[in-house]
């Protein structure tokens, strides 16, 4: 299942985050040879308003019991973002006792009727960035190679990470790779602080991590942050270069679900490519 199932999530975070912010920066005096970068626990600690034991506890994952004034301090010491802030929460909350396995997601009727309507490429993925639905469009911009009927087989489902990691053909599709990956993951870690007993998400990150060395090591920086809009910069097969805009909507009866909206500006020629590949 990988680190996701270790209990040491939330303190390998503290960690990270711990590690990126210089003494100086935040007007501490700093004494002596450090090891390592970063705030030591002591001052991190003193700017949150907790004791050091505590804090040690809480990041070597002997504390389980982390109130949401504390995390609140400590969010606001390590000067997180917001997307950072609220998967700290996330980690902090108590667990259930049990793993769980959830049903094979679907896109409802409205859904894919929707996406059928639409002369844009469309895309709609569950929890786990597995595409539950795509209109042709959609299909052909994004995985032409495979069959247009697989996600209406959830053993055979294609999942955006996983694809985008391990699949050659979808790989290439993306010119700035290493920068795509970079926003997987970070989107990838949200949906693991919101889903920590979903058992076939932890699955995917354990297969990832054993799979992809640059997964494995992008997973343990701990990125996190949504990346559910702005451009995308495409090397089609068929079509060539184009940038896309990418929009990302909630579905408001299934808030687990994600539309996945691509579109190209009036007359340009990254419009023309959408045209061509429509056509």
């Amino acid at each position: 299942m990988g680190r996701m199932e270790t209990g040491t999530t939330l303190g390998e975070f503290l960690r990270t985050r711990r590690g990126r912010l210089s003494p100086e920066d935040l007007g501490i005096a700093s004494y002596g040879a450090r090891r390592v970068p970063g705030l030591r626990r002591e001052e991190l600690a003193r700017l949150a308003g907790v004791s050091v034991t505590y804090y040690t506890r809480l990041e070597q994952g002997q504390s389980h019991q982390a109130s949401e004034s504390v995390i609140e301090a400590l969010a606001r010491a390590l000067e997180l973002s917001d997307d950072e802030r609220g998967y700290l929460h996330n980690l902090a909350r108590p667990r259930r006792a049990h793993p769980r396995t959830a049903a094979p997601a679907t896109a409802r009727h409205g859904t894919r009727q929707l996406i059928g309507s639409l002369n844009v490429p469309a895309v709609v993925v569950g929890m786990r960035t597995e595409v539950l639905a795509w209109n042709p469009l959609g299909h052909r911009l994004l995985a032409g190679h495979l069959d247009p009927d697989a996600p209406d087989r959830s053993d055979r489902r294609p999942n955006l990470t996983r694809m985008l990691f391990l699949d050659p053909h979808h790989r290439d599709l993306y010119p700035r790779w290493e920068n795509s990956t970079s926003c997987a993951v970070a989107s990838l870690r949200l949906a693991v602080g919101r889903h920590r007993e979903d058992i076939e998400l932890a699955a995917l990150v354990g297969d990832l991590a054993m799979k992809s060395e640059e997964f494995a090591t992008l997973w343990a920086a701990h990125p996190v942050a949504e990346h559910a809009s702005g451009p995308r910069h495409l090397r089609h097969p068929e079509v060539g270069e184009l940038t896309v805009e990418l929009e990302t909507l909630v579905l408001a009866d299934e808030p687990d679900h994600r539309l996945l909206v691509y579109s190209a500006a009036d007359e340009s020629p990254s419009q023309a490519a959408l045209q061509l590949l429509g056509a």
